[in-house]
């Protein structure tokens, strides 16, 4: 199945700044993808427009999309791919500070995101979540995470049956470890913690995250790749992972 030229395209990535989605973008515009790029941090992010984007707030995501829009004159693809965990304690320990943050980041700003941009996509479009496995197979200690990932999970199969007949893709990719600032954010800034996470293994790259990504926008036109995942050979699933002997 020849891969379909996607040049002259243009791409919303929501967080952009670093990980899988600055892996993502970098990706696409050497695919010949106009990119507008949005995070928090602008001075980490590539695109051809780069603005800043809280996906949490109503207000910065409207006026991310009206410029991001204006800029690319129409988007063909939306990379929901903003995302975080906090925290890996059972849920008898968490705090309501946490849990919105995860969920309106991660639930909210997602689904604002998609409705932002959804009546902006073209025919032909097509739709990317970042997912996790988490929204396939819960472990101890990431409730809020988990229910978020499960959350998106259905959104996107919801968002599938609502475009139905329309000519726009939708694609959740899930993947497990990814070795990124990921860690480092779930763990408020401790960077041993977040070093232990991927010691003793050799976890997925962002770009290879992004590589799944590039493979499901560059099938032809009537292939809709559904679910794509994606983990380490040493990871079965969240709970259970294989680490080479010290």
């Amino acid at each position: 199945m020849d891969a379909i030229d996607i040049s002259g395209k243009t791409a919303i990535v929501t967080g952009s700044s670093s990980g899988i989605g600055l892996a993502t973008v970098r990706k696409l515009r050497a695919a010949g993808v106009r990119v507008a790029g949005g995070a928090r941090r602008l001075d980490r992010v590539e695109g051809d427009v780069v603005l800043e984007l809280d996906v949490r707030d109503e207000a910065s995501a409207a006026a991310f999309v009206e410029a991001a829009v204006a800029e690319l004159g129409g988007v063909d693809i939306l990379f929901n791919n903003a995302g975080l965990a906090l925290g890996r304690a059972p849920f008898t320990e968490s705090t309501l500070d946490d849990e919105e943050r995860v969920l309106h980041t991660n639930v909210d700003g997602v689904l604002r995101m998609t409705r932002l941009v959804l009546p902006h996509i073209r025919d032909g479009g097509h739709i990317v979540f970042m997912g996790s496995i988490a929204g396939r197979q819960p472990y101890p200690g990431g409730a809020s995470y988990i229910a978020s990932k499960y959350a998106v999970r259905g959104f996107s199969y919801a968002i599938r049956e609502d475009l139905l007949g329309r000519p726009i893709r939708v694609t959740t990719v899930d993947a497990g470890l990814v070795e990124t600032e990921f860690s480092l954010v779930r763990f408020k800034g401790d960077q041993a913690r977040a070093d232990a996470v991927y010691d003793g293994l050799d976890p997925v790259t962002p770009d290879e995250v992004a590589d799944c990504v590039m493979f499901a926008l560059t099938r032809p036109p009537h292939v809709n790749l559904d679910e794509i995942v994606i983990k380490a050979i040493a990871q079965s699933s969240g709970s259970h992972v294989v680490r080479r002997e010290s």
